[in-house]
């Protein structure tokens, strides 16, 4: 909104920078002599943030009966992601550069913990051979279930890694043949009874990585979507961009060869993708 429509940015940036501030604060508190301590922030520095293990903790650095844990390394990412953003429509170039910073550092934890790739020796044999994504990360141990279903339930564990699906998604998993391991991991727990069409829609949308096609074939099939925007809007952007760039990528080969009226022809066809016309999910 504030890119948008500057006035509505000027009016309402201390509420916005507000709920930045309650995770992104960097300043110190101070102590004062003969008084407690006291801070020019209401919030703590960095909420969840942990800068010795280089990642977020769900709860932030509290004590907890088992440790401090992480079940969803996207909604940290997008956490981050949001506020560079915040950044970037208020030209402020300090929050962009700190909060990059920490986006990156959270993107590398996750693909290094989280992310679970064959052949991994991170983890004990037994584990990389039947998991492909932790399902909450603790700093004393680690566990396969979430905290709201059970290790079967693969869709879900994929899924809590994933959403919400936003352009940021595809740095988080750019390991193609570490999505293309994951989704095939996903795909038998989808035949489960009363597995929530959502959660397909999330594991429909890595596939788009690897199979444009098939993905959207099997997106056109569902009969209900997740609750927010991230598969009604967010995940068919997902899909299609996915499509663009592999058109992009065979378009930078065509206009090589000599065929002047096949490169032309490519050229508008893609002028015609990027404005939005004839999307491959329109009927």
């Amino acid at each position: 909104m504030a890119k948008i429509d500057p006035l509505w940015g000027k009016r309402y940036k201390p509420q916005a920078y507000a709920l930045m501030a309650d995770f992104m604060t960097l300043g110190k508190k101070k102590m004062k002599k003969g008084a407690s301590f006291n801070s020019n922030s209401v919030y703590p520095r960095l909420r969840c943030f942990d800068l010795f293990k280089l990642h977020s903790w769900a709860g932030g650095l509290t004590e907890f009966a088992d440790g401090r844990n992480q079940e969803s390394t996207s909604e940290a990412v997008n956490a981050y992601y949001s506020a560079a953003l915040l950044g970037l429509a208020y030209g402020d170039t300090h929050l962009v550069a700190a909060a990059s910073t920490v986006l990156t550092l959270e993107i590398h934890a996750a693909k290094m913990w989280w992310q679970v790739k064959e052949g991994d020796t991170i983890y004990p044999a037994d584990f990389t051979a039947e998991n492909r994504v932790v399902g909450v990360l603790w700093s004393t141990k680690r566990d396969s279930g979430l905290w709201f279903a059970p290790k079967e339930w693969k869709e879900c564990r994929l899924g809590i890694q994933l959403l919400p699906i936003l352009p940021v998604s595809e740095i988080l998993f750019s390991d193609v043949k570490f999505v293309k391991q994951l989704v095939n991991w996903t795909m038998p727990a989808l035949s489960r009874e009363g597995v929530g069409e959502g959660w397909k829609g999330f594991v429909y949308a890595l596939e788009s990585i690897y199979d444009k096609d098939g993905a959207m074939e099997k997106v056109r099939g569902l009969n209900g979507h997740d609750d927010g925007n991230s598969l009604k809007l967010h995940g068919l952007w997902f899909i299609y961009n996915s499509m663009i760039k592999l058109l992009k990528s065979f378009m930078y080969q065509t206009f090589q060869s000599k065929d002047s009226a096949l490169r032309m022809h490519m050229y508008v066809f893609s002028q015609r993708s990027e404005t939005g016309v004839n999307l491959p999910y329109q009927n």
